[in-house]
């Protein structure tokens, strides 16, 4: 506001300006061509709020020319195409003592103006319906391959717990369950099963009859078809063109479809236009309990596999996790039948085109050794060995997210936007900021994200034969090597074991390791017995000519608690050596009772590491923990010490030979 001083201190206003705004020019300017800059345009053509909602959403074309598909040469109409699909959804929902599907229709419930009318056949004469149900008279809305747009608009709308972080990431709940229930799982023991899985004894396979599993099947079936509507997702298993799985997925949560979008490969519109009948169906009635009267049942949560009928029922558990590894478990059997291996590694590939594969349990570093950046990421674990070479099985990543930083797992970090599935997360509540320290829920928070997300992945997910076999080992008994070189027996034997040490609280607070052994790198997950894979691995390695590796991630200098850690750098470079070809040029030795083949020496690692008795200041101490460790070894054996790979003895007396001597 202008004003002018006066001598004795008072102020006047001037008496030109004294609203204290600038006047508004109202005269015409001298430039005619001047624009005028206002919001002004032609109303909308809409006449009414539905009317002017449908202007906004339009069809986009499919990104892939689509085909028109024909049948015996006649091609068939959209309309057509449309009313095939939804006969075989009807037909994966089909209960099995009605002789029809439910009838389905496609679309939100909520956006349905009217449900279509059914064109009933008409009789000449009238038939009594006897068995008409009040499920049969209702329309279940199936909601067909959703987007992750669509998917978290039904997720923030409907299912309580969904909310979107900071990052543009779906954070949800899966209930009561936040972890898999391997006790909780069956697979069906009939004529097909009976002589190809492993039974009894260490076998992660608990049997369970066709009867119980069609009581099971039904009350999910039935779960699902009471709703108003379901997600179906159809999709693959398997970048390998001539060994992809079609796999259904009908599941109640836009949660497990968005999960199951991100983790299975995703079709394109053509490849959706021939899909056909799935290969394996998934039933997920999560939020259902089983029947704890049903035989064989132990507790409300039930996962059943009938690899006679391709089909997985889950009941009374909505963690995701138990579609991802029971359809991995499915690829355990279906695999080895076209003699490709499955194998629970990570994988990736040189800029040369050489692959390695990582095997490790979890807290080895397997997922941390496997991205590099100077590295294209196959993926990060689950794949197929066949007579073309490697591919993975998914077209997304399950990375764990406690503790996670931008600094450490950079990649990881980045993948967590718009799209991704994060599990059991919790979050800022003003900010939505996600805190990956706090385990309020769970320590087993997850990301769910498509492959792409990672900026080095390879795209188709495949690669030419493994050149090296990374298999790693935290042993917090500090006694194994930091990398040994293994000869074909040796890798079977290591494989077939699959040690890892954690450091587990016994009762009075002291923490001390205790030998993990899982077999194959994936117990819970494997179908036959552990040395028909390792019998192929063998196989295939030699073929191929890869070599076997043993790489130490743990202690160094003594046992947890006494001696420390080996350094990653040092643990990175053994591995680049590895890649690079380095290694297989080193003079080695071998160590005393597990025989291992060790380096001398290695560019940018300490020579006296190399062996760990060098850096054990009590070398009695050194030689009884070796010894432990090798009677824990033998004893973990022992369950498949009395299984002949074929009607031949001598390969498993060989892999025997290659353990611990003393």
């Amino acid at each position: 506001m202008a004003s002018n001083g006066v001598g004795n201190g008072e102020f006047s206003f001037d008496n030109k300006r004294r609203s204290g705004l600038p006047k508004i020019q109202t005269q015409k300017t001298d430039d005619e061509n001047a624009v005028c800059h206002d919001d002004s345009a032609t109303p909308v053509k809409a006449q009414t709020l539905d009317e002017l909602h449908s202007l906004q959403k339009k069809k986009s074309a499919p990104t892939t020319p689509i085909k028109s598909p024909h049948v015996f040469g006649v091609a068939v109409s959209e309309e057509e195409r449309q009313k095939q699909q939804l006969q075989s959804i009807s037909a994966s929902l089909a209960s099995l003592t009605r002789e029809t599907g439910p009838k389905v229709v496609k679309g939100d419930p909520a956006r349905q103006a009217e449900t279509p009318k059914v064109q009933q056949p008409t009789h000449h004469h009238h038939t009594p319906a006897l068995n008409i149900s009040d499920s049969g008279l209702k329309f279940t809305h199936i909601l067909y391959n959703l987007s992750p747009a669509e998917l978290y608009e039904q997720a923030i709308k409907y299912e309580k717990g969904s909310f979107i972080t900071s990052s543009g990431a779906l954070a949800t709940l899966s209930g009561a369950k936040t972890g898999r229930s391997p006790r909780d799982k069956r697979v069906v023991r009939d004529e097909t099963t009976e002589e190809d899985l492993w039974w009894g004894k260490g076998s992660p396979n608990i049997e369970m009859d066709e009867q119980t599993f069609l009581i099971n099947r039904e009350r999910a079936v039935d779960y699902l078809c009471s709703l108003e509507k379901v997600f179906v997702n159809d999709q693959f298993l398997n970048w390998d063109p001539n060994n992809r799985i079609k796999v259904r997925i009908v599941s109640a949560r836009a949660y497990h479809s968005l999960f199951m979008h991100n983790m299975c490969i995703r079709p394109t519109p053509e490849e959706l236009e021939d899909f056909g009948t799935p290969d394996f169906t998934i039933y997920n009635a999560g939020q259902f309990p089983c029947n704890r009267y049903t035989h064989y049942m132990t507790s409300s949560t039930s996962i059943d596999i009938n690899l006679a009928r391709r089909e997985m029922v889950i009941l009374g558990t909505q963690y995701a996790g138990e579609m991802k590894k029971g359809l991995f478990g499915v690829m355990h059997y279906l695999m080895p039948k076209r003699q490709i291996l499955s194998l629970h590694s990570g994988c990736n590939m040189g800029k040369e085109g050489d692959v390695a594969l990582f095997f490790g349990l979890s807290g080895t570093g397997k997922t941390t050794l496997s991205t590099d950046h100077n590295r294209y990421l196959i993926g990060d674990d689950e794949h197929c060995w066949s007579n073309h070479g490697v591919s993975n099985i998914e077209g997304g990543c399950y990375a764990k997210c406690i503790d996670l930083s931008r600094e450490k797992e950079p990649d990881i970090w980045n993948a967590i936007k718009f799209g991704t599935v994060l599990e059991n997360v919790v979050f800022e509540e003003y900010t939505r900021e996600v805190d990956y320290t706090d385990k309020s829920v769970t320590e087993n928070t997850r990301a769910a994200y498509p492959i792409e997300y990672i900026p080095n992945a390879k795209i188709p997910c495949v690669g030419p034969h493994p050149k090296n076999v990374i298999l790693l080992a935290c042993d917090a008994f500090g006694v194994l090597p930091p990398v040994s070189k293994l000869n074909l027996a040796q890798t079977m034997y290591h494989f077939i074991s699959g040690y890892t040490a954690l450091v587990a609280g016994t009762e009075d607070g002291i923490k001390e390791p205790t030998a993990t052994f899982s077999a194959c790198f994936g117990a819970a997950f494997i179908m036959l017995h552990p040395t028909k894979y390792a019998a192929m691995l063998a196989e295939k390695m030699q073929k191929h000519g890869a070599t076997g590796w043993l790489v130490n991630t743990g202690w160094s200098g003594g046992s947890y608690g006494s001696g420390s850690r080996i350094k990653l750098a040092y643990t990175r470079k053994i591995i680049d050596a590895i890649h690079s070809g380095a290694l297989l040029n080193a003079e080695y030795k071998k160590t005393e009772v597990f025989g291992l083949e060790i380096p001398t020496e290695l560019e940018g690692v300490p020579s006296e590491i190399l062996d760990p008795v060098n850096t054990w200041p009590d070398k009695k101490a050194h030689k009884d923990t070796l010894l432990k460790l090798g009677g824990l070894f033998r004893k973990n054996f022992e369950v498949f010490t009395n299984y002949k790979i074929g009607t031949d003895s001598n390969l498993t007396e060989e892999i025997l030979a290659a353990g611990p001597n003393f």
